[in-house]
């Protein structure tokens, strides 16, 4: 039955948002092409009363609180683009991140003790009201018997539940999508959504969570971009989590950015060069890098909390990511265009040199400006046209990096409305670049390589094989042997060469 379910509660949604005025709004009329626009009338004979009341961003942000945690996700994403929605669109979505209605502090009491297993004054020595509620679960402001203070953020009640009936909405659009918009196949929309809903459900055990912000820590500490409040282990639970009060104030909060002595352009830069420190050096990053889990302080101080969302890159993921970014860094669009074909990101029934090409025309009229001098929303119709014509599929495997690069973006450009995201990335990439495609790195490598060929080499000859396999295995142990052999030879050559330059 859960078919017939989700499609109710897709319908459901569909007639949230055309009750309150906010799939496609009245105010946007002019701006619709005449189809959308008579479908936009069409909807609106089934507006409610007051469905007008409010701007379009407070009626969408209504509409979506309403909806549940994965649709307000998504309002949280929408609101870090002051740059392609307008800043009073972003602002009245900016609620969905942290000051959402809370549930009663009695209840929260009941559920620290079950998880904890003991009284809540056994734990802590003051315990007081909610300071902000998000879609998933709720901070309180407490300190311990030492005198330290706290955050101590609990699941809502019945929210596995709702996640999970969430999901099953979000999977069933993906499939409607995927039949009826031929268009949108390209963008993976299943491979999407199953990742949305993953990371989501990931989200429900803060166990994880206290995993991943100590990781997370111990990786921001190698740079000091950005920092992570310490785990207090005695206050985690499932439903649970403690982390040490988060310095400075939220980001979310309108006079964050009027501190005394804050620094905009250092601190839009310090975001930019902890998100890409924590994927290319470690392929590990905070995926949900919004106002409302980032907390300043002055000059330049960044403090993430929330840490129920985090991506990871494997080895050429990074290595692609890197070499994308330094391409664009220097210019090179043909190099850009490789690396594209080279990590199956383009077809190669393509041209590399026209893909290059087409990547010119995005490049050079937006590098070195500032953001307040590109229209983004131009920029990512040209970038979505290319991608067509040149047959590009989304990847469910980036699908955090790119939701992060975007939101990331977004809230540096809030930050410092002249933000150069290029010039910021710069230092990161070239010190990625000169690490990991050295003469020594690429030895290393070499001799990785090797190791792997000699132990596929020891697992073949301890393997039985039946007496008419023993030549081909033979054949195959002389294929390892003489590619570990050629990867030492290579990597010695390559580094010879290099000191006789």
């Amino acid at each position: 039955m859960r078919g017939p379910a989700a499609l109710g509660r897709l319908i459901g949604a569909a007639w949230v948002l055309a009750r309150n005025d906010a799939l496609l709004p009245a105010e946007l009329d002019p701006l619709y092409p005449p189809a959308v626009a008579t479908l936009s009338k069409s909807l609106r004979l089934f507006a409610g009363r007051g469905a007008r009341d409010g701007r379009p961003g407070e009626r969408l942000a209504r509409s979506l609180e309403r909806l549940g945690p994965v649709a307000i996700k998504l309002g949280q994403l929408l609101s870090t683009r002051a740059d392609l929605f307008g800043a009073q669109f972003a602002e009245d979505l900016s609620r969905l991140k942290d000051r959402l209605a809370p549930f009663p502090t009695a209840q929260a009491r009941v559920e620290i003790e079950r998880e904890l297993g003991r009284p809540i004054e056994a734990v802590f020595a003051t315990f007081g009201e909610p300071v902000a509620a998000a879609s998933l679960a709720q901070a309180h402001d407490a300190t311990l018997p030492d005198g330290r203070r706290v955050a101590v953020k609990v699941l809502r009640p019945a929210i596995a539940r709702r996640v999970a009936e969430d999901g099953e909405v979000l999977a069933l659009a993906a499939r409607l999508v995927e039949r009826w918009a031929p268009a949108a196949r390209r963008l993976e929309p299943r491979g999407f959504a199953a990742t949305v809903i993953r990371a989501t459900e990931l989200e429900l055990d803060l166990r994880l969570e206290a995993a991943g912000a100590d990781e997370l820590g111990e990786v921001m500490a190698h740079d000091g971009y950005m920092r992570a409040p310490p785990v207090v282990w005695e206050g985690v639970g499932k439903r649970v989590l403690t982390l040490e009060w988060a310095k400075g104030q939220p980001l979310s909060d309108a006079e964050a950015l009027d501190q005394p002595g804050l620094d905009r352009k250092a601190l839009a830069d310090n975001l930019i060069r902890a998100f890409l420190a924590q994927a290319l050096d470690h392929g590990v990053f905070h995926a949900d890098l919004h106002e409302g889990n980032l907390f300043v302080a002055p000059p330049a101080q960044l403090t993430a909390v929330d840490f129920g969302i985090i991506g990871r890159l494997g080895a050429p993921e990074r290595r692609y990511l890197a070499e994308i970014l330094w391409g664009f860094l220097q210019r090179d669009y043909e190099r850009v265009a490789r690396v594209h074909f080279e990590a199956g990101y383009v077809p190669a029934t393509h041209s590399v040199s026209a893909f290059a090409q087409a990547l010119r025309a995005v490049g050079e009229p937006v590098f070195g400006r500032a953001a307040s001098q590109v229209a983004m929303s131009r920029v990512l119709t040209q970038l979505f046209e290319i991608t067509a014509l040149f047959d590009m599929r989304l990847r469910p495997e980036l699908v955090l990096l790119q939701k992060t690069m975007m939101t990331v973006e977004g809230v540096a450009r809030r930050i410092d409305p002249d933000h150069d995201i290029w010039a910021a990335a710069e230092p990161v990439v070239r010190r990625w670049i000169a690490r990991e495609l050295s003469p020594a790195s690429q030895v290393r490598r070499f001799a990785g390589e090797a190791q792997t060929a000699v132990r596929n080499l020891a697992r073949l000859a301890e393997a039985p094989f039946a007496p008419t396999t023993i030549i081909h295995a033979a054949r195959e142990r002389s294929r390892l042997l003489w590619f570990a052999l050629g990867a030492l030879a290579s990597g010695a050559a390559f580094l010879l060469g290099h000191l006789l330059r």
